[in-house]
């Protein structure tokens, strides 16, 4: 079957009321212009809205890249960061939006910085740049931005992004451990839009790879992961508890 014809296809789906995942015309004209094939080499995956492991990472089911970029809400011009490039898919579909020179996007991974890269070019989003950094420094040199998209879960929004933000400017994520919610955040942290339960991998910090046989958490997750366990122990465990006299140091 022509592939265009897949793609339209699958955004039909998506915009039907059975789903709903995509409600603005500029998210629908981008993913029915954007060859998703050119990402996702199966083309029996390509186009049906399913997740899947591909080089370490997961590579998003057309639905979830749909809610990403309809959160983001990004418009013509708007300059964007995407902080865990992938494959490149959700690149590609803000820089159809916004214009490829305006796109810039990082990856902790190597493999899949070279891989993104690769995909966009083959694509023809040659103007999106890719580097490799550590997600939570985000890419100060081209910052301030209107929009950032983190497609990773953090407890809470790194500041360091949210100091990229333009004044105007939004950075959307997954936010949350166990239980997260897509949320879109002002420049100052506020919560200024939920978008629903989502399951996202944690961000990563230097050192970590998404190919490893066990990830290791991020500093935000060991910190909660020590708060829990500290409160969770019993009561002779409690090493700031003088059991001989009854009090609390």
């Amino acid at each position: 079957m022509d592939r265009a014809v897949l793609r339209d296809d699958m955004v039909d789906s998506l915009e039907h009321e059975a789903k709903g995942w995509i409600n603005t015309e500029s998210v629908s004209l981008a993913m029915r212009s954007v060859p998703r094939h050119e990402f996702v080499p199966d083309e029996q995956r390509a186009y049906a809205d399913c997740s899947f492991e591909q080089f370490g990472t997961r590579v998003l089911a057309p639905s979830t890249a749909a809610r990403l970029v309809e959160a983001l809400d990004p418009t013509p011009d708007d300059s964007v960061l995407i902080v865990g490039v992938g494959v490149g898919y959700t690149a590609a579909v803000v820089a159809e939006i916004v214009g490829d020179q305006n796109v810039q996007a990082i990856d902790i991974t190597r493999r899949l910085v070279w891989e993104a890269r690769n995909n966009l070019a083959r694509a023809g989003y040659n103007g999106v740049l890719v580097d490799r950094h550590d997600g939570s420094d985000g890419l100060p040199a081209y910052a301030p931005y209107d929009r950032i998209l983190l497609e990773a879960a953090a407890i809470e929004p790194p500041q360091t992004l949210l100091r990229q933000l333009g004044a105007s400017g939004h950075l959307v994520m997954p936010l949350g451990a166990s239980t997260q919610r897509l949320v879109s955040v002002s420049k100052d942290g506020t919560t200024v839009d939920e978008f629903g339960r989502v399951a996202f991998s944690p961000m990563l910090v230097d050192g970590e790879q998404v190919d490893t046989v066990e990830r290791n958490r991020t500093v935000r997750e060991d910190r909660e992961f020590a708060a829990r366990e500290s409160e969770g122990r019993h009561g002779w465990e409690q090493h700031w508890i003088d059991w001989t006299h009854g009090q609390k140091h």
